[in-house]
């Protein structure tokens, strides 16, 4: 089934989905590199245009990547939930924006959720100004528990992001401590492993719930490695709290992390076999980032925001405590510059919290991207508007570790300052029990004032 819609005099045609999708995204260098872009604003404004008119319950019918031949689209279809999607089941794409952007509530979107595809999500977010991405996701709920409550409203979590380029003990806790005193880590305390290995890992883990178990850190754990590496050190005793992986939207996404459904929920039940959530067992905590699949040559013609959008659904069947659109990180040639990383960064927590997921975003970019730190400032403020779950924490926003620039643990206390916003409330409670919560600038909290010894 063919596509056409009329601009100017001039009838653009657009063979199938996965070329309408593409065309009506806006502007971004991925999807150029890829070839699948618009050729010009006519036809952008053309394939949205097309794109709004299209009913929702067409993306039950064309798949953008070929059901046969990916485990991503069988899953996304096979457990569509028709009954979640019947309030909407009648609308386009263009009228159900309306409908998001005016009387859709909380109580609606926490239902509709399961309801909706990847695709039909990123369709909408295709005809959305930056404004609309921010309204509507900000009226999405989504509470995920392990040791603490993360996602209520009024809440801005933070994952501790202590990378050492050594994975030296005494650096990853000076940033923990760094961090800590300035009221990041609810969400996560979690390290990038300079050396993926079994024993590294099984090293770092000791060392971090150590300090957790220490201090009674109402938090949670993780080294982000490899999924199979973190079975191994499951198969050893070590304190898995959290099971990370990187994941992407299609089959062959995914075989080039050397995952697939079936080995991350061997890794699901393998950590829940462990016990170690406390107010609950959200324990899967995922990274994505627009042209992952792109770098693998796995994108199957699609754009990158559609296939991003699909990878969420790989996430909602794991029940995550986090999802992290990772978004400048993998460089200028997926978003070339700072208004590009602002668009996806949205366009990512939007499609990530309508379809129920705990959604982060690392407000990122890479040395060599067109982009500073006012653009993650501009970001940052937009995404805590919109509801964002969780941001990073960085030491000096420069991760040494993996070469790129975020936002520090400063940040963080911004926006929270700066919005209302408070940490997650178990988390809360700890600051303010161990005097972190209005201590000076002279001294440490007594209690904290060996954690280097």
């Amino acid at each position: 089934m063919g596509f056409a819609h009329t601009v100017g005099g001039t009838r653009h045609v657009f063979p199938d989905l996965r070329t309408l999708l593409a065309r009506a995204t806006p502007s971004r260098s991925g999807d150029v590199l890829a070839g699948v872009a618009a050729e010009s604003a006519a036809e952008r404004v053309a394939a949205q245009r097309a794109l709004a008119d299209l009913p929702l319950r067409h993306f039950l019918a064309e798949a953008v990547v070929p059901y046969e031949a990916d485990e991503v689209t069988r899953l996304i279809l096979d457990s569509h939930d028709p009954a979640a999607f019947a309030p909407v089941a009648h609308l386009t794409v263009g009228g159900f924006r309306d409908w998001l952007l005016g009387e859709a509530d909380s109580t609606a979107l926490t239902a509709l959720a399961p309801g909706l595809t990847p695709e039909m999500v990123a369709a909408a977010s295709k005809i959305c100004r930056l404004q609309d991405l921010v309204a509507i996701a900000a009226k999405c709920r989504v509470t995920t528990r392990f040791r603490n409550t993360i996602g209520l409203p009024g809440t801005l979590s933070i994952r501790l992001q202590p990378n050492d380029p050594v994975d030296d003990p005494k650096g990853v806790a000076a940033q923990i401590l760094d961090g800590l005193l300035l009221g990041a880590g609810d969400a996560v305390i979690g390290v990038n492993p300079a050396t993926d290995n079994v024993d590294n890992l099984c090293r770092l883990l000791e060392m971090l719930d150590g300090v957790r178990a220490r201090f009674d850190i109402p938090t949670q754990t993780c080294v982000l490695a490899h999924v199979t590496t973190t079975l191994l050190a499951i198969e050893r005793g070590a304190p898995v709290d959290l099971v990370f992986q990187s994941i992407g939207g299609t089959q062959k996404t995914n075989e080039s992390f050397a995952v697939s459904l079936a080995l991350l929920k061997e890794a699901r039940e393998a950590a829940l076999a462990l016990r170690r959530g406390t107010l609950g067992d959200d324990l899967m905590y995922f990274e994505t980032g627009q042209g992952s699949a792109l770098s693998a040559e796995a994108h199957h013609g699609c754009d990158q925001q559609t296939i991003e959008a699909r990878a969420y659904a790989v996430a909602r069947a794991f029940s995550p405590l986090l999802v992290n659109s990772v978004v400048g990180f993998i460089g200028p040639e997926y978003l070339f510059d700072g208004k590009q990383i602002t668009r996806a960064g949205l366009e990512d927590h939007f499609c990530g919290k309508l379809l129920g997921l705990p959604m982060g975003v690392d407000v990122c970019y890479t040395n060599h991207a067109e982009a500073d730190q006012d653009d993650m400032d501009a970001l940052l403020t937009l995404l805590g508007v919109a509801g964002v779950t969780y941001v990073m924490g960085v030491a000096g926003a420069d991760d040494v570790m993996l070469a790129y620039q975020s936002t520090s643990f400063h940040d963080g206390l911004y926006a929270r300052a700066a919005l209302g916003k408070r940490p997650a409330p178990e988390f809360a409670a700890w600051l303010e029990r161990m005097g972190i919560a209005d201590r000076t600038l002279e001294a440490l909290p007594a209690p904290m004032t060996d954690l280097l010894r």
